[in-house]
């Protein structure tokens, strides 16, 4: 279960929101605007549109008259003209965006996706040896290129010109070719920064063919445009908000038949398919290709016109798929294993071995990063040497402890949250110290993540089709546009199940005679560890379940922890004895905790993170929840007295509570506590 830190709700005025409800949005998605900034009617109008006058003129981009003239003096010269993309979603559909307007042109072009297993990223003297062997005289490159300077300049001798379209950040030199069209330029003036490679691409193809004909290069490319963006993880803002909503029209009608193959072997309805079906059922069988060293597979399958040969290629997809799946599964419990039985961690992870596959090993990364709630570093050793993928978790910047620890690397490259890595085998224990030691000076900002909410729901009743449907109007969802966060609180469970082979749980929920059902994936009930009749407070996603053409409200669980019980008489009795008043015989009895109490604030707290801070009223409840206290009072009085002994560092400021467990050796006895004798 995914550890968060504090709830961060959204700030909003009932003016605000009512004012809104005059305009004729619902009171749901009134809040919703009012959270996000958008309490004004005409930026929330602004903000919701998707229309073709998002687009912005393609010429702004520097070099895009450059890329556009050399590739017109191509299509006419009929040169030899060669793809270059990249092996991840974004590079394919760009691929296939370009390839399919060469073709259309008349222009039988070369693709060149290097493998991920066998090339990786980027431009390499091989592939332009292999591209310069077929009589080439242009490449054009999708989602890379931008920082290939030797690779351009090899090229250039070759006698190959090149016209490099990116969307990575640049250096500060760039490669000498014949255009370089990237809107993250310094000298590029375009004002949206946020496309996709393939986004770009499209851009440059918008380029080509000219204002007028801006309907039919939507109608023709937007689906492969949409489906690299939302691959990409793209802010949902701006162009992409009109990219990615035309792209799922098209999808609902596609003439792509390796698409409409693909969405029939999976399962998927594609006249109701939206962006949830896109990320997380389309998005992962075309990885899984790149994942697997097998990318042309992806390819053909996006460019195939064979209504015979199309079937296979989808069949072929998803087989690979469950395959990536199975090689994830099996390292993900080998990793497991690898760990031992613990339930608690608190310094990073990192795990090397021969055995394991360079094509799963980010995902398996991520799922080690979400279940303890640190970083994590799959290695996977080759001879001498091994390659790895980092994923950070919380606020900790990956990218920065990998500079930290590069005199154990020798190679390094990512972002904040993702980086990969090369190192020689024999300093991996080496690198592990490193990172260990970096993580642990930079204690402050390894916090667990907030977790944002939109709107606290008061009233349970409110949550109905007809309200969740308003959400619809936000659409598309993605980054810089996440689906709607809510919370509810003081609910009552009133049954827990496990589902999908006691992988998720469902869960019923009450509050003031109403009933919805909950969903919780990834977790179980051990996970969870409460137990029907439990008060909590829940953060969803509001949903709407369809199952056999029956339609209920389900909220998709991101949290639950105990509800709120700020007010316990028993809390502002222990503050009131802490302070030095006298107490009764009664009052004190209601304070003293047993060795048992004792032992199940300790267990809990030491098995949940050496350091984790928190809102009083949040985090004392969820204490006693986990240590089956009915006493806020009682807990506080553990709290108090572990760091009266130097179990604990308890710092208190306002509101919020700080603990941080240090590493100790001696032994503590609970008899030694004169906040513990005075009560007894």
């Amino acid at each position: 279960m995914k550890p968060f830190g504090e709830w961060k709700v959204g700030t909003y005025s009932d003016e605000d929101i009512a004012e809104l409800q005059k305009q004729g949005y619902s009171k749901l998605l009134s809040a919703l605007l009012c959270a996000r900034g958008l309490a004004a009617p005409d930026k929330a109008k602004e903000f919701m549109r998707h229309d073709t006058g998002l687009l912005l003129d393609p010429m702004l981009m520097t070099d895009m008259d450059k890329a556009v003239a050399r590739i017109k003096k191509a299509v006419a010269n009929k040169e030899r003209v060669a793809i270059y993309g990249d092996y991840d979603v974004d590079g394919l559909t760009s691929s296939t965006l370009m390839a399919s307007w060469f073709r259309r042109q008349g222009i039988e072009v070369e693709t060149y996706i290097p493998e991920r297993l066998t090339e990786g990223y980027g431009i390499s003297e091989d592939a332009l040896k292999c591209i310069k062997s077929k009589d080439v005289t242009l490449i054009v490159t999708v989602d890379c290129g931008v920082t290939a300077i030797e690779q351009v300049a090899l090229a250039k001798e070759m006698g190959i010109e090149l016209v490099i379209t990116d969307h990575h950040e640049c250096l500060d030199t760039l490669p000498d070719a014949v255009a370089v069209v990237n809107p993250h330029r310094k000298d590029c003036p375009y004002p949206f920064k946020g496309l996709a490679g393939v986004g770009v691409a499209f851009k440059l193809i918008c380029a080509l063919e000219g204002p007028e004909k801006l309907e039919q290069v939507i109608h023709d490319y937007c689906e492969l445009v949409a489906i690299g963006t939302i691959a990409d993880i793209m802010p949902v803002i701006g162009e992409n908000r009109t990219i990615i909503h035309y792209g799922l029209q098209a999808l609902r009608a596609t003439e792509n038949l390796g698409l409409d193959c693909l969405m029939s072997e999976i399962g998927i309805d594609k006249k109701k398919i939206n962006g949830t079906d896109v990320s997380f059922n389309l998005i992962p069988k075309l990885n899984a290709a790149g994942r697997m060293g097998r990318v042309q597979t992806a390819f053909e399958l996006l460019m195939v016109s064979d209504v015979k040969e199309a079937p296979r290629l989808a069949a072929e997809l998803c087989q690979m798929n469950m395959e990536r799946r199975q090689v994830e599964n099996r390292i993900f419990s080998e990793a497991i294993e690898m760990l031992g039985d613990v339930r608690h961690i608190d310094t990073p992870i990192v795990l090397a071995t021969d055995n394991w596959h360079h094509g799963v090993s980010g995902i398996v990364a991520s799922r080690l990063a979400e279940r303890f709630g640190v970083p994590s570093v799959i290695i996977c050793l080759e001879g001498e040497s091994g390659r790895g993928s980092c994923r950070s978790y919380g606020c900790f910047n990956v990218f920065e402890a990998l500079d930290y620890c590069k005199d154990t690397l020798t190679s390094f490259g990512g972002h904040e949250y993702a980086a990969g890595l090369t190192l020689k085998s024999d300093m991996v224990e080496a690198f592990k110290a490193k990172l260990t030691e970096y993580y642990v000076a930079t204690e402050g900002e390894r916090l667990p993540p907030c977790l944002p909410i939109d709107y606290c729901v008061e009233d349970m009743s409110l949550l109905t089709i007809e309200e969740i449907e308003t959400f619809k109007l936000m659409e598309p969802w993605g980054m810089c546009n996440a689906p709607p966060s809510l919370c509810l609180r003081d609910v009552t469970i009133e049954s827990l199940a496990a589902i999908g082979n006691d992988r998720h749980l469902k869960m019923r929920i009450s509050k003031d005679g109403q009933y919805l059902d909950c969903i919780f994936f990834m977790v179980t009930l051990k996970d969870l560890g409460m137990k029907v009749g439990t008060q909590v407070d829940i953060a969803f996603e509001p949903g709407i379940n369809d199952f056999r053409g029956v339609r209920s409200v389900q909220l998709l669980l991101k949290d639950v922890r105990a509800a709120r019980r700020f007010n316990d008489p028993s809390l502002k009795l222990a503050r009131k004895y802490l302070s030095g008043a006298s107490l009764l015989p009664m009052e004190k009895a209601i304070l003293l905790p047993d060795r048992t109490d004792c032992a199940r604030v300790w267990n809990h707290i030491t098995h949940r993170s050496r350091h984790f801070t928190g809102r009083c009223e949040e985090l004392l409840p969820d204490i006693a929840l986990h240590s089956n206290s009915s006493s806020l009072g009682r807990v506080y009085i553990c709290l108090k007295t572990f760091d009266e002994l130097g179990l604990i560092k308890l710092k208190e400021n306002d509101d919020r509570i700080d603990i941080h467990i240090p590493k100790f050796e001696s032994k503590v006895c609970l008899t030694d506590s004169a906040i513990l004798e005075r009560l007894r």
